[in-house]
């Protein structure tokens, strides 16, 4: 007779399989839709799809893989992906995967964002038309804000879209950024030396939410940099006079950082210092703390500055 201790970890292995595999089903729907986006698939999107099915390999066997590998061996066998193929696919891993099981809504989203990423990077280049399709994913998602990396990816793309191209640093930015939120299977025909050297000759800097949402009232925020509007003493007063709490530096309560934008245009859309760089590791352990623009602060907000006496 099994202890209770051993039913517990058989439980808990059982879990954690099925999580792991939904993971990489939902990862696979976004790389799918990734490399399709703009409606083109070449060679090195398809070698990156059988190297995501190597990976799984060893778990033929299992639903949903007995049904999805086929699936793809055979359009990689073909050279090419048809719609329907596509169809097929997207709709074996729909129906497997189970997000209130083993993931909430959110959770599965962000990894098929995730997954998303990875298709576009997948031939090692970024087209205009792959940005401007993944910005109206993003828009008809916006049940994701708040939520890492979400609102990182929202902002770099409004911002190298604002122009409607891009150029050869915005493209070197884009590639290492997508990549930093991507898990790259064993054979990828993703450039991981040139995304190496990119780390070593480039900083990403945190993003600002683009078009947050902002509620004052029993809210906590902080301040990181110079205000063009007013001193950190009237902030502070402006936000407690509407209900919100003010606070010098960084902790995890904290639900809106905003960052001031005097003399550094690049605000618009990035941010900068320690406060930030505090607020991005928090984010990635999964705490919703927005980083807001100093601009869209005052425009959302609608508060005034008080004067300190």
């Amino acid at each position: 007779m099994q202890s209770d201790s051993s039913l517990d970890a058989m439980a808990y292995f059982e879990y954690f399989f099925k999580s792991t595999l939904d993971k990489a089903v939902h990862t696979l729907e976004g790389i799918i839709k990734g490399i399709a986006i703009d409606g083109k698939i070449n060679e090195s999107e398809i070698e990156e799809l059988n190297a995501w099915c190597n990976d799984y390999v060893g778990i033929k066997s299992r639903s949903p893989f007995n049904e999805l590998i086929p699936l793809i061996k055979k359009a990689v066998i073909a050279g090419i992906f048809t719609k329907a193929e596509i169809a097929d696919i997207c709709w074996s891993a729909k129906n497997f995967t189970t997000p209130n099981l083993y993931f909430d809504i959110l959770s599965a989203d962000i990894q098929r964002l995730q997954g998303i990423l990875h298709g576009i990077l997948a031939d090692n280049k970024i087209e205009a038309e792959e940005l401007k399709q993944l910005r109206y994913w993003i828009d008809e998602n916006t049940h994701l804000k708040s939520s890492y990396p979400y609102d990182e990816i929202a902002s770099i793309v409004a911002a190298v879209m604002n122009d409607g191209k891009i150029d050869a640093g915005e493209h070197d930015m884009l590639k290492l950024f997508f990549s930093e939120f991507i898990l790259l299977p064993t054979h990828s025909t993703i450039d991981q030396n040139e995304l190496a050297q990119l780390k070593k000759s480039m900083t990403l800097p945190g993003v600002c939410a683009y078009g947050p949402e902002i509620k004052i009232e029993g809210s906590i925020f902080c301040f990181a940099g110079i205000s063009s509007r007013a001193s950190h003493g009237a902030i502070a007063k402006a936000i407690e006079v509407a209900g919100g709490t003010y606070i010098d530096h960084v902790r995890q309560d904290v639900n809106y950082l905003i960052v001031g934008n005097q003399s550094n245009p690049c605000w618009a859309f990035s941010c900068y210092g320690r406060k930030v760089e505090q607020v991005i590791a928090y984010r990635k352990k999964g705490l919703n703390i927005v980083i807001v623009n100093e601009n869209d602060f005052w425009e959302i907000s609608q508060l005034k500055v008080v004067t300190v006496t």
